[in-house]
């Protein structure tokens, strides 16, 4: 949900049949203004994002990517239902409108989402921002305060409490990251997701107490003031539960980016961390640390699971591509960038990397 000058045009746009949402909306007491047509937000390897005026106000209409769909990936209720509620709880949450569970609509189950203008920022720093000496501490405390402060929702005051099943959250994360990167993987490679795999199994870690996870938290997803960099509200909900925290940290972790990281972790440019001079991994744990007050001796555990859901993630969209999904030229290299990650997560299991 960035700002109207991050839309696509008109013929970038994925197309979707206005008409039949404009009905929709009508036998549900809202009104879709085709005047201005929706336009779709750039950005984004998955989710389709939409500027729309509903009820003459400006809003997102939000639905999964084209295709056939991962089970349980982009699940449009869930989404819906945490961005009814946790707006209670933290003021940076765009609140959910409507939510459409008639698949036959547009193909897929949507929903609409109160739009909330301002900064993203996506893989380079806009030139206003690049070389100002502050940013990079701004940023890493934004980043920082902010995950914290979704980790530390009371769940059970905003009707969330039931969300997920975080009991065995760890162990169904290996479980089911080792099949899906099995079924996603880069024709020769099965040793090494067998070789990480199998690390995982052996150092697993009991669940920590658990709490909200967002589990894509990164730059891209917030949109921030301004004026202050101080987030207006945190995206892409679809992926949240509850679980462990420490692997919702490894995750933005995952995206962290050291200068001397191997290219495919600067390749995937999911967050501008060496552009923006984000403080150094080490540095963001411990004041993850200190902010949360969470014992992170077992850091390494998450760290690694993280980087390997990462790895299949990018295989999974890269997948798309290889199998004719999609033709779009940005998904191409994804299969390459995936098979990078995967063997950086490799590197970090073995204690050569962090």
């Amino acid at each position: 949900m960035p700002t109207e000058t991050g839309l696509r045009s008109a013929a970038e746009s994925v197309v979707l049949d206005w008409d039949a949402v404009c009905a929709h909306l009508a036998a549900h007491g809202h009104r879709l203004d085709l005047d201005p047509p929706p336009r779709q937000f750039e950005g984004g390897l998955a989710n389709l994002n939409y500027l729309i005026h509903l009820d003459g106000q400006p809003a997102v209409l939000r639905r999964p990517p084209m295709g056939d769909l991962p089970p349980g990936a982009y699940d449009m209720a869930r989404e819906f239902r945490i961005l009814s509620r946790l707006p209670d709880a933290l003021p940076f949450i765009a609140r959910g409108l409507y939510f459409c569970d008639d698949p036959t609509v547009i193909g897929q189950r949507f929903q609409i989402i109160e739009y909330r203008p301002g900064l993203v920022i996506r893989e380079h720093l806009p030139a206003n921002l690049a070389h100002r000496p502050e940013i990079g501490v701004r940023l890493s405390q934004v980043l920082l305060e902010t995950i914290a402060a979704i980790h530390a929702v009371d769940t059970k005051t905003v009707g969330l409490d039931d969300l997920g099943r975080p009991d065995g959250f760890l162990e169904r994360g290996v479980a089911g990251w080792r099949k899906r990167g099995l079924a996603a993987m880069q024709d020769g490679t099965e040793t090494l997701h067998q070789q990480v795999g199998h690390w995982l199994e052996t150092n697993i870690v009991p669940d920590g107490p658990p709490g909200l996870l967002h589990n894509d938290f990164k730059l891209n997803n917030i949109i921030l003031n301004p004026d202050d960099l101080s987030p207006r509200a945190v995206v892409d909900w679809d992926q949240g539960t509850r679980g462990d925290p420490l692997f919702d940290f490894a995750t933005l972790l995952s995206y962290w980016v050291h200068p001397d990281d191997p290219p495919a972790l600067h390749d995937m440019e999911q967050m501008p961390a060496v552009e923006a001079c984000l403080c150094p991994r080490q540095q963001a744990v411990a004041e993850y640390a200190r902010i949360s007050g969470r014992d992170m001796s077992d850091f390494v555990f998450h760290r690694v699971l993280a980087m390997y859901k990462l790895a299949v993630i990018f295989l999974q969209l890269g997948l798309r591509y290889r199998t004719g999904v999609t033709q779009e030229a940005r998904y191409a290299p994804l299969t390459g960038i995936g098979t990078g990650i995967l063997e950086f997560s490799h590197e970090i299991a073995q204690g050569s990397a962090f």
